[in-house]
């Protein structure tokens, strides 16, 4: 079998990544620059007409959205156990989980458009701004819900692929809202980040990545 991975760094295909990490399974990565224009070449528009990252090859067949690559990933491997498979308890949580990790994704893109690639200041609105980090608030509010229970991961019974998904949406969020009022969610991040499959899905040092500060913070409106 062969899996290739088309990356960029810190992007959502990071979840790939640290799946296919977690998973130990022998894969290729395809670098892509989030700030150049090799996402919009006609090679790479061939297997993503988004133009955007990841695309997954497995075999000639691609997958491009990344919850999707997760969750066959999980069925590709089912004796690795990051999935829950169909009869199984949790799957409609794992389900659930899985897809949550968009409703992050959602608020944490619209902030770093908001920031990053809209880099003038003429460019941005201090209003959306200020909503879209108070979203993100809120959405990360469930899963501050989900782990009063005391669990360290979104389901009960242990690490999961979900936890690729959601993780690397909370990763990222840290860097637009701070995590006072959410010290589970902190918590959780935390366990994630010490993980070596996350530590091995992290860009090297020294190569353009897409965010250069800790944080960032909303104007005042």
């Amino acid at each position: 079998m062969k899996i290739v991975l088309h990356h960029a760094h810190e992007a959502r295909s990071m979840r790939v990544l640290w799946m296919l990490e977690e998973l130990g399974v022998p894969y290729d990565v395809v670098l892509h620059n989030f700030f150049d224009k090799s996402l919009r070449s006609p090679d790479y528009l061939a297997i993503n007409p988004a133009a955007r990252v990841p695309a997954l090859e497995i075999d000639g067949q691609v997958i491009c959205e990344s919850g999707a690559s997760i969750e066959y990933l999980c069925e590709l491997f089912p004796e690795k156990g990051l999935g829950r498979p169909a009869g199984d308890p949790e799957r409609m949580a794992w389900l659930d989980m899985l897809h949550y990790a968009e409703s992050i994704g959602q608020h944490v893109a619209n902030l770093t458009q908001a920031h990053i690639v809209l880099y003038k200041p003429d460019m941005r609105s201090p209003t959306q701004m200020n909503l879209e980090a108070r979203r993100l608030l809120k959405v990360l509010g469930r899963l501050e819900n989900r782990l009063s229970d005391g669990r360290e991961f979104v389901m009960q019974s242990g690490f999961s692929g979900a936890d690729c998904a959601v993780g690397y949406g909370v990763d990222v969020a840290r860097r637009f809202v701070a995590f006072d009022a959410l010290p589970r969610v902190a918590a959780y991040r935390d366990r994630l980040v010490a993980r070596p499959a996350f530590k091995a899905a992290l860009p090297p040092e020294g190569v353009q990545c897409i965010y250069t500060q800790d944080f960032y913070e909303a104007p005042d409106v």
